[in-house]
């Protein structure tokens, strides 16, 4: 018997009819031992269980500013909307058991942003519950 070409395959699955094609499934599953639905139910059963399990809002606490303040002063600026003095005074009360408050309630998206633009001014960040 001559080996069919996946070309000739697929043109010969779209000549046929949807109970040709369920006997076709039928027919392959009984001779390899296999079921067709069992990899689609296997798969759906994972994404119901992916519901967030932590919480959806954090508090970003800056917890160390490094050696480049000007830097992490600027960044808190910008990820708050506060004015400059505002954005300094939360990086001047930082202390290593007083982390600074930069912004509260946030989404965890929001927040991972804030931290990447802490992260690259030399800053060190913590979220809070």
């Amino acid at each position: 018997m001559a080996k069919l070409t996946n070309e000739e395959i697929i043109a010969s699955l779209k000549e046929m009819t949807i109970l040709e094609l369920n006997d076709l499934v039928k027919a392959i599953e009984e001779e390899f031992g296999v079921t067709a639905a069992a990899p689609v139910a296997a798969a759906a059963a994972p994404v119901e269980e992916a519901a967030p399990q932590g919480p959806t809002e954090v508090t970003v606490l800056l917890k160390e500013v490094g050696q480049q303040k000007i830097a992490v002063i600027k960044a808190v600026k910008e990820a708050t909307g506060l004015n400059l003095m505002e954005a300094k005074k939360i990086v001047d009360s930082v202390t290593p058991d007083n982390p600074g408050v930069i912004k509260e309630n946030v989404k965890i998206e929001d927040a991972d942003a804030i931290k990447e633009q802490i992260l690259a001014a030399g800053g060190v960040v913590e979220y809070k519950a």
